[in-house]
């Protein structure tokens, strides 16, 4: 690391991204599981990995392109990012999302689900509270 970076890691540290790895007997244990299968999708690796943001600024927004593009899916909490800001990224995401043919899913209340075209998406959320 070089002092340039040192100084912008003190002004502005960076948050790292959590991410859910599955150890080698969990990753056995789902490939007993049967995955959904979408139309048009291969079958998903068991070592697949899901990408966690909670993003506080815009900025951000590229770093979790740069995973979509790395075929990776990312659950985003929107919870801590400025009300102004929200839309604005979920129209970037849903941009890149759809240059590279995958899916964007909405999971709660301020929480998306973004995955690639490899790694489909099965099921749906009921998010209203009325019905059952």
């Amino acid at each position: 690391m070089g002092l340039t970076d040192k100084i912008k890691n003190f002004i502005a540290p960076e948050e790292d991204e959590e991410e859910l790895e599955l150890s080698n007997e969990e990753a056995e244990a789902l490939s007993q599981y049967e995955q959904p299968q979408v139309q048009g999708a291969s079958k998903v690796a068991a070592n697949t990995n899901i990408v966690l943001f909670e993003p506080r600024h815009f900025d951000e927004a590229q770093e979790i392109a740069n995973h979509l593009k790395a075929k990776r899916a990312c659950a985003i909490n929107l919870h801590r990012m400025p009300s102004e800001y929200r839309q604005r990224i979920i129209d970037f995401l849903t941009g890149v999302i759809y240059a590279l043919d995958g899916s964007i899913n909405k999971v709660g209340d301020n929480v998306i689900l973004i995955s690639p075209k490899t790694m489909p998406v099965g099921g749906e959320i009921n998010l209203n509270s009325n019905e059952e």
